[in-house]
């Protein structure tokens, strides 16, 4: 029987002998056994990890979106309001103004008199990451009211 005892120096002086047996009880691996699983594993699902980064990033231009059309309808409501002539010309100025280019080509901007109130309504098409990949024909609208000034 063979007693194990570690030491700073040389380590677990019974598996150092066990190691350097000859025969079918080796510990050490082939040569060459695993060397490049990892990368071979990464490569594999870097497909996947960048087709989730798109969708993401698909995702957060949903949202912006979204944010977009509602301060658009925000600002054309109260140019419109404001205005005292061409209410409808200033409403849709207004909306379009800020709105940056991958937006403002699809906008429509719809204006007019309600209750009490200057309406404005904006439709912004969802700009795709990926042209001609896929089409995301998603409309978001935001809409807007803001009081009447006399």
């Amino acid at each position: 029987m063979t007693t194990t005892t570690r030491t700073a120096r040389t380590g677990i002086r019974g598996l150092r002998d066990f190691r350097k047996r000859p025969g079918p009880g080796r510990l050490r691996r082939p040569r060459g056994g695993d060397r490049g699983q990892t990368s071979v594993e990464f490569l594999g699902m870097t497909p996947f990890i960048i087709l989730i980064m798109l969708v993401l990033w698909e995702c957060a231009l949903i949202g912006y979106t979204f944010s977009l059309a509602g301060n658009a309808a925000d600002v054309g409501a109260r140019k419109g309001s404001g205005a005292e002539y061409g209410a409808d010309a200033a409403c849709r100025a207004g909306a379009l103004k800020d709105l940056p280019d991958a937006w403002s080509g699809a906008a429509r901007v719809d204006c007019g008199r309600g209750s009490g109130l200057y309406e404005a309504t904006v439709t912004l098409k969802v700009p795709v990451l990926v042209p001609g990949l896929f089409d995301l024909d998603i409309d978001i609208d935001g809409e807007a009211g803001s009081a009447l000034e006399d």
